[in-house]
């Protein structure tokens, strides 16, 4: 497992922006997927986003398309998210998230190591 910290969540009013971003120990087994999730209250954990560090591949959901970007820093061991025309649908608790495995990367059950999270709150 990698220790993970997010940071760089707040308040924001509707149409606005933040960038997360979330650094990770050194991992002594190739990461497959980085991984953003979110949660609001009662609701389940959903994926946000995920980036391939081996390819630079990136993934989104859709509502977050044209809005949101991944990206990450390998040297920096750090993993971002690019949040614009931000929605108060967009508020909940963001993780990020590595996996070590294969598996899809929209799923919880495929990460094994999760960050301690970082609110945002998106206000009309």
């Amino acid at each position: 497992q990698v220790q993970l910290v997010e940071s760089g969540g707040g308040s924001v009013q509707a149409g606005g922006s933040l960038r997360l971003s979330c650094t990770h120990s050194a991992s002594t087994r190739p990461i497959i997927w980085m991984g953003w999730f979110r949660q609001t209250p009662g609701q389940e954990r959903e994926g946000v986003g995920a980036i391939s560090p081996r390819t630079g591949m990136t993934f989104r959901k859709d509502s977050v398309k044209g809005r949101f970007s991944i990206s990450r820093d390998n040297a920096k061991r750090t993993l971002y998210l690019q949040m614009n025309s931000l929605k108060e649908e967009d508020t909940g608790m963001y993780y990020c998230a590595a996996a070590s495995g294969l598996g899809p990367w929209s799923r919880v059950e495929t990460y094994e190591s999760w960050g301690q999270g970082t609110q945002v709150t998106v206000s009309s």
